[in-house]
């Protein structure tokens, strides 16, 4: 029922991609959407559980010698939430939650990178959910190999700083407050970027 860690997880793990460094000049990343993943996870009743994301769009330039320099930004449907219980899914787009029929997508904006020595990186910006916009950091992990870029990294979020969980769920005593927000993307460079 935390849908706000999926459209976080989904926008921190394509701004993970910009940051490959793969060339002397800027590069633009094409997802592959069938090798990554945009997760979430929480605890409902005292019992975990994972999601994911299953649409979403991203945009992303890294140049490897201006990290600094890098932006991305991903729209994630916050519709297509999925985490295997029906009850669930169908709770996420509603109004207690995602209010999906007033604002359908996530935005996550990543303004800058920061190289953290190794291939451990930041990527740092916004991201915004019901309408409530939020400074993020993503740390996450990259290699690239061959014009092929692989980010894992996690943030952990509590939902009610973006709204999520109205009513009888804005307190901790069904859902946890917090969130996770894991991402696991690959992304290719577009030729000519």
């Amino acid at each position: 029922m935390t849908l706000f860690r999926l459209a976080l997880a989904l926008g921190l793990s394509t701004a993970s991609l910009a940051a490959a460094p793969l060339a002397a000049q800027a590069a633009d990343w094409t997802v592959d959407p069938g090798k990554s993943r945009i997760g979430f996870s929480g605890v409902q009743v005292g019992a975990p559980f994972k999601g994911r994301f299953t649409r979403y769009d991203a945009q992303i330039s890294f140049d490897p010698q201006k990290p600094e320099a890098g932006k991305a930004v991903v729209l994630i449907d916050l519709t297509s939430a999925e985490t295997g219980d029906k009850q669930r899914d169908e709770a996420l787009p509603q109004a207690d939650w995602f209010d999906a029929s007033k604002t359908k997508l996530a935005r996550f904006e990543a303004t800058r990178f920061v190289a953290k020595g190794g291939d451990a990186y930041d990527a740092v910006g916004t991201l915004t959910i019901r309408g409530m916009r939020k400074d993020v950091t993503l740390p996450f992990t990259l290699t690239v190999s061959g014009g092929t870029a692989h980010a894992v990294g996690r943030l952990d979020l509590v939902r009610t700083d973006y709204g999520v969980g109205q009513g009888p769920w804005a307190n901790d005593s069904m859902v946890a407050l917090q969130v996770g927000v894991e991402i696991d993307v690959t992304a290719t460079a577009k030729s000519g970027g």
